[in-house]
């Protein structure tokens, strides 16, 4: 199989992480959505990577879908607990960190137009959802090794990612003296060596 993605991607570091925990081959084809003649959008309607082409040429996109198909396809390393509570946990967190990186994105973007064209009231819609998130997850892993005790679930992968594209988009926030646990959680991670393969460069 083949993952389509840029390297500054989130969402797509989420699919490589899972994709090395769970000892899963696959091609790397690193491509910028964002170019006119850019080939993601032949794989995606959308026009978004992290894009899956399997081996029949079928394409999953959306890095949740992609992840949930990842983690049935091979029994190694599970992600997502098979039982309901805990998997409607896993992917709650997961949805919480996405959601931080969603609204991390929307300033990054934002930031990137001309002083006069940015909207102030975005901003601030999208910088309070960040901050707001951000607390949550903290609240959500307490004193917690993990987010599920003593394994390591999707959850974590999710959050160290949205960490990871903090550290490189917006060093300024100090996310690690306001939440030291989510700075332990980031730490530990970083020396796995899928986390360390994924490190996001521009």
């Amino acid at each position: 199989m083949k993952l389509v993605t840029s390297l500054t991607s989130p969402y797509g570091r989420k699919v490589r992480v899972v994709l090395l925990e769970k000892k899963i081959s696959f091609q790397l084809q690193v491509e910028n959505p964002w170019l006119p003649d850019s080939p993601v959008a032949a794989l995606n309607p959308l026009g978004k990577v992290p894009v899956l082409v399997l081996e029949d040429g079928a394409s999953v996109f959306d890095s949740r879908v992609i992840v949930e198909y990842l983690d049935h396809v091979s029994p190694v390393a599970h992600l997502i607990p098979a039982e309901p509570k805990s998997r409607m946990v896993v992917r709650g967190v997961e949805a919480l960190a996405d959601g931080v990186t969603d609204a991390a994105v929307a300033v990054f973007l934002e930031k990137k137009r001309a002083p006069e064209q940015q909207s102030s009231d975005w901003l601030v819609l999208q910088e309070k959802a960040l901050f707001r998130g951000l607390e949550a997850l903290s609240v959500a892993l307490g004193e917690k090794s993990w987010f599920m005790g003593i394994n390591m679930t999707l959850a974590d992968v999710a959050c160290g990612c949205t960490l990871g594209y903090l550290v490189l988009r917006f060093p300024e926030i100090d996310w690690r003296s306001a939440h030291p646990n989510l700075a332990r959680l980031a730490d530990k991670l970083s020396t796995r060596a899928s986390f360390m393969e994924t490190v996001p460069v521009i």
